[in-house]
């Protein structure tokens, strides 16, 4: 076969082409990220249980949801933990090549068998069902300079104007801030009052359901087949309640003398954040810090430029005194790797040149190696390509250390191949 390529140097050079071309395309469309895909695919199940204790929430919420999680299809194990902040988390591992999406699926079925078991509080608060996306990409900081703007009021701009845009990037798994900072209406309970009045947490809870409702209260005047109305009236309810002075007067309990029990006798109601879970600062400044991670198989170099522009669009509407900063970018790492790469072929070629025209005193065979190698590592994108591999810091490190196999089997082939012909044994590529 090698005969061929030496009688026939056009075709040899037309192959060569070709590979520059293939491996080329494959290295302008292959995925990036930082790491390898070799993670099992986890998706998370969580619940908010607000009040209850870590016994509490492993009784009520933990235990039914892995009864009704285990035995899924693909699952390999999962892990449960509750914290006396109300908060339960069930991660659900599944064999590594599982398709994400249908682990997402099955989990989510078997959820929705048990959810009628769960407290009700649970329900209403949500369980929420996600899957774990390992890839980091990167961390914006929304911070302002202006003394007005606390972090309270980042965390919410970053939520409704940031998270929206963000999330509808090609490429973007998810999107979230940093803790919970959200705007609520916060119910500070005095107990000597509440022991006093004989008034339970239970009492308060269930008279602010009943009251901050939304409403629909339906039309009046309405006509039907055997009588016109000239006019149609649709009743307006107050909808849910949104100002602290609404909610002071929440009526707790009343009797038949007219006298009425309000939140605000056994209360402080101002308006916060819903937890106080986190603080988060840049240089002195409050700041909300928004985490980034890709979804699998794409690439993070054009997510990450892809964010950059909707930044800098998004930052043209910011609040006087706001900016951001990109804290992390997995970019950087990738630049670096592919950098290195670069510099290592960039030696590779001048000590190939260097010994094989130093030892050789030819041009000629000096050229063929200079070209043979960068030809084969250029080849090697064509079969990442075809085995689904990404170009991340692994498969680069691979490449420079196939970087010396192919330099030392270049100068020795060369060298073989000009002691032959010096020998005058020409004769063995013509045959």
């Amino acid at each position: 076969m090698f005969n061929k390529f030496i009688k026939r140097p056009v075709l040899a050079i037309v192959l060569s082409l070709v590979i520059i071309f293939l491996g080329t395309l494959a290295i302008k469309t292959l995925p990036t990220s930082q790491f390898p895909e070799i993670a099992p695919p986890v998706v998370m199940v969580s619940a908010s249980y607000p009040g209850a204790s870590a016994k509490t929430l492993a009784e009520s919420v933990i235990i039914p949801l892995e009864q009704a999680i285990n035995g899924a299809w693909g699952m390999r194990y999962m892990t449960s933990d509750a914290t006396s902040a109300g908060e339960a988390n069930v991660q659900v591992i599944f064999e590594p090549g599982t398709d994400i999406n249908q682990a997402l699926v099955q989990v989510s079925n078997r959820v929705e068998q048990v959810r009628n078991r769960l407290p009700p509080l649970v329900q209403r608060e949500g369980v929420i069902i996600t899957p774990v996306i390992p890839s980091m990409l990167m961390y914006v900081n929304l911070y302002s300079k202006d003394p007005n703007a606390n972090m309270k009021f980042l965390f919410n701009y970053a939520g409704v104007n940031m998270i929206p845009e963000l999330q509808r990037i090609k490429g973007i798994g998810q999107a979230r801030i940093l803790g919970s900072r959200q705007y609520a209406m916060r119910v500070w309970l005095n107990p000597e009052r509440m022991r006093a009045y004989n008034i339970s947490p239970d009492d308060v809870m269930e008279a602010l359901s009943d009251q901050s409702i939304i409403g629909k209260p339906g039309r009046i005047g309405r006509g039907d087949s055997k009588q016109a109305e000239a006019l149609e009236y649709v009743l307006a309810y107050s909808d849910r309640f949104s100002e602290p002075k609404q909610y002071e007067d929440v009526i707790l309990r009343a009797n038949p003398k007219g006298e009425l029990l309000r939140l605000k006798d056994v209360a402080t109601v101002v308006l916060g954040s819903e937890y106080y879970d986190i603080y988060s600062n840049l240089n002195g400044y409050p700041s909300a810090a928004v985490v980034l991670k890709q979804t699998y198989g794409s690439n993070a170099g054009q997510v990450v430029d892809n964010v950059k522009e909707k930044m800098e669009e998004l930052k043209k509407d910011f609040p006087p005194g706001m900016e951001y900063e990109i804290s992390y970018d997995v970019s950087n790492f990738l630049d670096a790797s592919i950098e290195n790469v670069i510099h290592t072929l960039r030696d590779a070629f001048i000590l190939v040149a260097l010994v094989v025209f130093i030892f050789l005193g030819d041009w000629r065979s000096t050229l063929i190696p200079t070209l043979a190698v960068p030809i084969s590592l250029i080849g090697a994108f064509i079969f990442m390509q075809l085995f689904g591999l990404t170009i991340n810091m692994i498969t680069l490190f691979a490449i420079v250390l196939a970087v010396g196999i192919v330099v030392d089997d270049a100068i020795v082939v060369i060298e073989n191949t000009h002691r032959l012909f010096e020998n005058g044994k020409r004769d063995l590529f013509n045959n």
